[in-house]
């Protein structure tokens, strides 16, 4: 069983900068589980959807997720990504939908049957930050209670973006009071090496969001 416990020193998480929004107490996030699952529900498939702007890091970002390895992408997703993760409890689907500008009019078909919404974003591309808000904010638009994961990515980057200003930036705090709200500060280093801590610690707060 994946850990329930999170680190309060989690690298990047915003720490309660509207209240109820943003969730930075682990022990007691999930201390109030559902009732045990039945064995056809364990076995179900739980679909995570990653979206996010074209560039903004999403391929690299389910990589990680899925391999515990870095693997930088060498271009835009030009369709569909899918990975599936095994736990003890279900097997998670992420499915990654690029974010060029025909591609993120699909988006919306994919939420009915999300369990979570994983939100990538390019905390170093100031520009599009605008954009970015816009798209979020019109896909969760009519899903107040859909769990979203805000993955303000890039954060190795000299210029980028701190937690509180992509808070601010992309109005997390009109996303609604109903739903499970999270963001992560990510990044990924060299082909090849370990995952961040971040991104290892943002892969079982997803999957906990989806099994219980």
């Amino acid at each position: 069983m994946l850990e329930q416990v999170y680190r309060a020193g989690l690298l990047g998480v915003a720490v309660a900068l509207v209240g109820g929004i943003i969730y930075v107490a682990w022990e007691r996030l999930f201390a109030e589980r559902r009732p045990t699952l039945g064995a056809e529900d364990e076995e179900s498939m739980k679909q995570v959807l990653v979206v996010g702007l074209n560039g903004a890091g999403k391929t690299s970002v389910l990589h990680s997720l899925s391999t515990n390895t870095v693997k930088r992408s060498d271009g835009p997703t030009m369709m569909f990504n899918s990975v599936c993760i095994k736990t003890e409890e279900a097997e998670i689907e992420f499915l990654e939908v690029g974010g060029n500008k025909s591609l993120r009019k699909c988006w919306p078909s994919y939420l009915p049957g999300s369990h979570a919404l994983v939100y990538v974003v390019d905390a170093a591309d100031h520009n599009r930050l605008p954009l970015a808000k816009k798209e979020l904010h019109q896909l969760v638009r009519g899903h107040p209670t859909l769990p979203v994961v805000v993955l303000a990515n890039k954060q190795d980057i000299k210029g980028a973006c701190t937690i509180s200003e992509i808070h601010e930036q992309l109005s997390l705090a009109k996303l609604g009071d109903k739903r499970k709200l999270f963001l992560i500060g990510t990044h990924v280093a060299e082909d090849g090496s370990q995952v961040p801590a971040s991104m290892q610690d943002a892969k079982e707060l997803i999957a906990q969001l989806v099994i219980y």
